[in-house]
This record gives C-alpha cells, sequence and structure tokens, in this order.
C-alpha cells in the first residue's frame, strides 16, 4: 500500500480513478459547475467515505496549477473502516473496549501524533467526520510512524451519529475539555469507553459537549491556559492505561 496521497485533477482522470476503486479521501467540485460526468461522479461517491466539497474555482486554482475542469481529487493511503462493524466485533472480543473520537482535528501533523499514541495505548478505531477534519496524507503517515496501518479509521457523515450509536451500543462517552471542574484523575475511564478530543483552536464543539455522557479537564498549573491536542490526548490515554492496569 502507498503511504502517500495524490492529487488527481481533470474530469476523464478522477472519473477512472473512481471506477478502478481508488480510495478517495477528500473531492472538490467547482460550485456552480453544470457537467453530467461530474454529476455522476458526486452521486457515485456519496455512497463512500468521501468528503464532498463545492468550493469557488479560486481554491481548486491554489490545489493544482493543471487544467482542473472544475474537479480536484485527493487519493487516500488508506481505506476506511464502517463504524457498525468495528464496534460489533469489539465488543464481541473485548470487556472494556476503546475508541478514540476526533472532533475536527485540522493539522495533519497532530492527526499523525494522535493516530501514533492511539496505537501504542491499545485503542480500538479513531472516528474521524467525512467534512471539516484533517485530510489523511503523506505528512499524517509519516507522523504516525506507520501506525496508521495498525489500527481503524472510521468515517462518519456526522460526529453526533456516531456518539448516539457507540451509546446505545453501551460505549459511555466522555469529552476532553476545559469546560468542566471534573480532572481526569476524577474520572473512571475503567469501563467501555470513547474519547472525544476537540480541534485545536475551539475544543470540542459545544454541541457535542450536550451529548456526552461525561467531561474531564487536564489539570494545567501554568499561564497558558491549553494544550497541543495530541499531547492532551496522550495524557488522557495513559491516565486509561495506569487506571486499567490497577
Amino acid at each position: 500500500m502507498s503511504n502517500k496521497e495524490a492529487t488527481i485533477f481533470g474530469i476523464y482522470p478522477v472519473q477512472e480513478a473512481v471506477l478502478s476503486k481508488t480510495v478517495i479521501d477528500k473531492i472538490y467540485i467547482q460550485k456552480g459547475i453544470i457537467n453530467s460526468t461530474i454529476d455522476s461522479i458526486t452521486k457515485e461517491l456519496e455512497s463512500k467515505d468521501t468528503s464532498i466539497n463545492f468550493v469557488p474555482i479560486e481554491k481548486l486554482n491554489r490545489l493544482t496549477r493543471g487544467n482542473h475542469q472544475g474537479i480536484v481529487a485527493i487519493t487516500s493511503p488508506i481505506s476506511f473502516h464502517s463504524l457498525e462493524r468495528i464496534v460489533e466485533s469489539t465488543i464481541e472480543q473485548k470487556e472494556k473496549p476503546l475508541f478514540l473520537i476526533l472532533d475536527q482535528i485540522s493539522d495533519v501533523r497532530n492527526f499523525g501524533a494522535i493516530i501514533r499514541t492511539a496505537e501504542c495505548t491499545g485503542v480500538d478505531a479513531i472516528i474521524i467526520q467525512k467534512k471539516g477534519g484533517a485530510p489523511i496524507t503523506g505528512d499524517t503517515v509519516k507522523t504516525s510512524a506507520g501506525a496508521i496501518f495498525n489500527l481503524p479509521i472510521c468515517k462518519v457523515d456526522h460526529i453526533k451519529d456516531a456518539i448516539f450509536y457507540l451509546q446505545a451500543s453501551g460505549i459511555e462517552t466522555i469529552a476532553a475539555t476545559e469546560k468542566t471542574e471534573t480532572s481526569i484523575y476524577q474520572t473512571d475511564f475503567n469501563k467501555p469507553l470513547a474519547i472525544i478530543m476537540g480541534s485545536e483552536g475551539k475544543g470540542v464543539s459545544k454541541s457535542i459537549l450536550n451529548l456526552v455522557d461525561h467531561k474531564a479537564a487536564l489539570p494545567l498549573k501554568g499561564e497558558t491556559n491549553s494544550l497541543n491536542v495530541s499531547v492532551a490526548c496522550g495524557a488522557f490515554l495513559y491516565e486509561i492505561i495506569r487506571q486499567r492496569s490497577l
């Protein structure tokens, strides 16, 4: 499997990539364009784990210097997994599954670092949203030190739906957020869990915070009011290991 993403542009090259079952992570389509082939490509990808984005032509011009014809695709170096199948199989095999939900992580290197730590700490799968988050690029693969090939990643239409599904499956959800007085050291992680980490700038979104079962914060003793998300994620995951090892 290649560890690099590729940019494909032009109507027929993108169509050929879709027909050949190339895994496409994101596709960018010029707003307002009218083309039957592009329409058929879009319909084909709607049923797959592909982020479809309608953007101004200036965005496409920045993505490639060639004649994009109103469409640019970014391939993925990995294949994605079905959330339902992963959750079902994990629950059958493990008493205390551990899932990690990333709410709009935007930096590919943070993403890769989180994947690396998650794989090292025994996370069963990472769950991301199709739109809004960082793409899986060669930099993601490199920063993960190859861990991305050993850890299932599930793409969902909406993080909220994933949370509802996990909760219905007996998995408690805990959001990492500074908007709580409860520290991670006061939180019980010794049960089936899904940890939610938020974006670099905004943290876990308010709508997600309203849905989770619990919230937990890392104590901060200095003047800086937040940690890098990959560092915070590591602290959470190793506290889970500590509690489950007692």
